[in-house]
């Protein structure tokens, strides 16, 4: 619709300027008005009735978006309004001014004495006329007086001389008395002679009168100034015409000669005539014009008001273009408004205008363009931030130290899952509680109260103010221990932390008692090295002294102080034997071989072994059950049968301990291999050997420290077994941990072992 009506007032608006344009010039030329006025005056009509309609069908458009309540209506609405009354008001106060002026001047015209003056100005030109002819009909007489002195056929010469010396005359003719040519004189060759002869009417006047003189041609200025006015074709140059009866004198031969007639043309003043011509003209349109001074009002109002008509509803129509033009982009910024408000941030209609308004949809484009790159990289960005939290979580959720953060009063805000598997306390319990009121990490939480206590006292004090953390290895109980000296080790390191509130700590720790074993056993292998070497030195000459004083005294003393002397030397020899086992088992310990590993079945070298355990009677406790199928492991043969040894060992010692009324003593022998997910996300096989009885199992203090060396519950064993086993299980890149069953009496002992066979791997 907006853009017929564009289409519609541009044509429109063409065709009604020239149809003013056309009326404005017929009301100027009379008698293109009378011809063509009604035409124009009945076009112009009807274009200002389609104007009509066509803002009556814009309004009624309007009213109804108005009333449906359509957005954007009511900016429309007063948009329309407003560029109505700018086009509509100025247009009414400049018709009611012209109409009062077009009246009061159309009166004023013919109020003055415009007449008065006219007639005047007529007067004047016609007495300059009257002067002129005097002045030439004086030289007319004297002309005729020349003529009637000089002899006859001189006539030529004389009217010459005439024309020559007087300005503008244009030729001297001697008539006879019916106006026919006697002789003449012309100043130019030019022209037609007859036509200027007298008329019938002017020798008639010149008979009765004896002289006649007028002005002629130019639509001369007549007495009668009704019949003054002649054709504009008709209109020559302006002359003046004398004719005067030349004297009648006697010839010699007293003859008379027959009438004779003097005409003289001359042209009137240029100025004079130009002058006549205007004042004629001006008085002839004065007299028109007055006679039409009603006609010619009702004609002006008329275009006036027609012109208004059109005018009003042309601007309305304009109102509407230019409303509309000025609410589209408006519009739409108005939409784009709500759409973003909503959320929706794509980008609007532009408006293609290089003005203040296109400008600021384009802007508005940009800023919401600009709105959704942001909103996209913040999507982008907690996106990258919800995995950067997801992975630290994952991260804190699988390190192996425990992560701890406390508020400034030191209650625990959060924690990962290894200070619950480190401690052995629920983290939901603990969350929000004081740390050194927790039940079982008094001591814990007292020590980091008082390490960050004293790193703020040397803050204070000026020291160590470049170092941000403490560490400390901390002690803790273990919850379930129940016995003292098995302690978790904890090294433990703190920082200050920012939270939300204010300020926090964070608290790292981890479990070394590991690592505090490990230095307890190459500890006691340095010691067992040096006692191995220090002790294995005397024992040789201490049991050859006791055998050599046992030869050379035993057959010189009594029978009974023989006796005593054997059975000392057979105590001394048996303790240096002893000792000398115990030596070994230091140097072995100290110092074990390297294992020569090579493919092994693991099934076969168990099944070996237990033949020496096994009588096949029915009444073993050793049960094994060996994974048929078993992979081929890189293993010693020599020491993987000396950690089963040991182990099986270990297991009968502990069914010795069952006190009565206690289940059938058992020990199950267990092989299978064991399917895991590789670094690389390939799929690997490793071999467990399980050994696991139905004892009293490991007390919780031997439990804690059960691979350390000299850590044992029997009474003359020396804790080295256990410690072997596991230096010699680590040395084959395997696995080993010990641990009491949950649901019943007993213990286990597991092997990992990682090493396959080559062949083994491939398969």
């Amino acid at each position: 619709m907006n853009t017929a009506l564009r289409y519609f007032s541009v044509v429109g608006g063409g065709i009604v300027s020239i149809l003013l344009f056309l009326l404005a010039s017929a009301s100027d030329n009379s008698g293109f008005f009378d011809r063509y006025y009604g035409w124009l005056l009945g076009l112009n009509a009807a274009v200002a009735v389609a104007l009509l309609l066509l803002v009556a069908v814009s309004l009624f458009r309007l009213y109804a978006r108005y009333k449906a309540g359509k957005f954007g209506s009511k900016l429309m609405t007063r948009l329309v309004l407003l560029f109505a009354g700018i086009g509509v008001l100025p247009g009414l106060v400049i018709f009611m001014v012209s109409v009062l002026f077009v009246s009061h001047s159309i009166d004023s015209w013919f109020n003055v004495p415009v007449e008065e003056a006219l007639e005047s100005g007529i007067n004047l030109s016609r007495a300059g006329l009257d002067r002129a002819v005097g002045e030439l009909t004086q030289t007319a007489n004297r002309t005729v007086q020349e003529l009637a002195d000089r002899p006859f056929g001189t006539e030529r010469a004389t009217l010459a001389a005439v024309v020559k010396n007087e300005p503008g005359m244009q030729n001297a003719i001697i008539v006879d008395a019916e106006g026919g040519l006697v002789v003449s004189a012309r100043a130019s060759r030019s022209g037609n002679l007859s036509a200027d002869l007298p008329s019938r009417d002017m020798m008639a006047r010149v008979k009765k009168d004896a002289v006649y003189g007028a002005p002629e041609g130019g639509n001369e200025l007549h007495s009668d100034l009704v019949n003054a006015p002649q054709p504009a074709e008709a209109v020559n140059q302006l002359r003046l015409r004398v004719l005067v009866a030349i004297p009648d004198h006697v010839q010699p031969n007293g003859t008379h000669l027959a009438p004779r007639y003097l005409q003289l043309l001359q042209l009137a003043p240029a100025q004079l005539a130009a002058d006549g011509e205007t004042i004629r003209r001006a008085y002839a349109d004065y007299k028109e014009r007055f006679d039409a001074r009603v006609g010619l009002r009702k004609m002006y109002i008329v275009t006036l008001t027609l012109t208004l008509l059109l005018a009003v509803f042309g601007a309305i129509a304009s109102a509407f273009l230019i409303a509309s033009d000025l609410a589209q982009p408006l519009l739409l910024l108005a939409e784009g408004t709500r759409a973003v408000a909503e959320g929706d941030l794509s980008p609007r209609p532009i408006v293609a205008t290089s003005d203040e308004l296109g400008t600021l949809t384009q802007s508005f484009n940009t800023m919401t363009r600009q709105l959704s790159d942001a909103r996209t990289a913040v999507e982008r960005n907690r996106a990258a931030l919800q995995n950067a939290k997801a992975h630290l979580e994952s991260v804190l959720a699988n390190m192996s130290a425990g992560v701890m953060v406390l508020d400034h009063e030191f209650h625990l805000i959060s924690c990962n899952d290894s200070v619950e598997r480190i401690l052995q306390q629920a983290g939901v319990t603990m969350i929000g509680q004081k740390l050194d009121q927790i039940e079982g990490l008094q001591e814990f939480g007292g020590a980091i109260v008082a390490a960050f206590a004293a790193q703020n006292a040397q803050s204070a004090a000026g020291r160590n103010i470049a170092r941000l953390h403490w560490q400390r290895q901390i002690e803790v109980p273990r919850p379930s221990a129940g016995v003292e000296g098995n302690d978790l080790t904890l090294l433990t390191r703190g920082s200050r932390l920012p939270v939300e509130g204010g300020s926090g700590y964070l608290v790292v720790f981890d479990d070394i008692s590991d690592v505090i074993s490990a230095q307890r056993s190459i500890a006691w292998g340095e010691v067992a090295r040096r006692l191995a070497h220090e002790i294995k030195n005397p024992l040789t000459p201490i049991q050859l002294s006791a055998e050599r004083m046992q030869m050379k005294l035993e057959d010189k003393l009594m029978p009974s102080d023989a006796e005593l002397l054997n059975k000392g030397t057979a105590t001394i020899v048996n303790q240096v034997a002893a000792m000398k086992r115990m030596v070994d088992d230091f140097r072995d310990y100290a110092k074990t071989p390297p294992a020569v590993l090579e493919p092994l079945d693991l099934n076969a070298l168990v099944d070996e072994i237990l033949h020496l355990y096994i009588s096949g009677e029915g009444n073993d406790i050793i049960h094994p059950a060996l994974a048929p199928g078993l992979p081929l492991v890189m293993g010693d043969p020599t020491q993987l049968r000396q950690v089963i040894h040991n182990l099986l060992q270990n297991a009968q010692d502990a069914m010795a301990e069952l006190p009565d009324g206690a289940p059938q003593a058992r020990i199950d022998v267990i092989t299978e291999a064991i399917h895991y997910q590789g670094a690389d996300g390939s799929t690997r096989t490793a071999v467990r050997l399980a050994i696991s009885d139905n004892g009293p199992g490991f007390a919780p203090k031997i439990l804690a420290r059960a691979f350390e060396p000299y850590v044992t519950s029997k009474a003359r064993g020396t804790g080295l077994g256990l410690a072997m086993v596991k230096k010699i299980i680590e040395e084959h890149g395997g696995r080993i941990d010990i641990q009491n069953h949950v649901d019943r009496s007993g213990a286990s002992v597991l092997i990992l072992l990682l090493k396959l066979a080559p062949a083994s791997q491939n398969s």
